[in-house]
């Protein structure tokens, strides 16, 4: 299921929008439902998300976990048997990966990674920055070749 497949229960309806600013008899004129004055009448007005009013908000309550390791590569992701797609002897390099759509550039920062998930059923030449253990025996049990650039 899909966002857009999203749709209310039979029976259930759906409320139609709100048309505030629309005359007194509209239940939502003169001050469009915001109320007389305060904060959360003026325009622009409101608070951030996660305020809690001055009391110490839950993001900053909670201990931190973890951390980011800035050095960490990046690499996209190929499965073994998504290279079924390509011709008997074909050279994968990871232009034509990027050409076919099976990786996205902005996911690549560091390269391409093949994993092993799946069989590889055609002789290939497969060109990437890293293979796992399991995906260049495939490869070469087909009869191809695992290349690191």
């Amino acid at each position: 299921m899909k966002l857009y497949d999203l749709r209310p229960n039979k029976g259930g309806g759906s409320r139609p929008k709100k048309r505030v600013g629309r005359g007194i008899g509209s239940g939502l004129g003169k001050t469009s439902g915001r109320g007389h004055k305060g904060q959360k009448a003026r325009s622009g007005g409101g608070v951030r998300p996660g305020f809690e009013g001055g009391q110490m908000p839950l993001f900053r309550r909670i201990p931190k976990r973890g951390f980011t390791n800035i050095f960490a590569k990046e690499y996209a992701i190929v499965n073994v048997e998504d290279l079924n797609r390509f011709p008997e002897n074909t050279v994968v390099t990871p232009e034509l990966l990027f050409e076919e759509g099976l990786v996205k550039k902005s996911k690549a920062v560091d390269g391409i990674k093949i994993l092993g998930d799946g069989d590889v059923k055609v002789k290939l030449t497969v060109q990437a920055h890293k293979f796992s253990k399991t995906a260049a025996e495939k490869i070469e049990a087909a009869g191809g070749k695992a290349e690191v650039i």
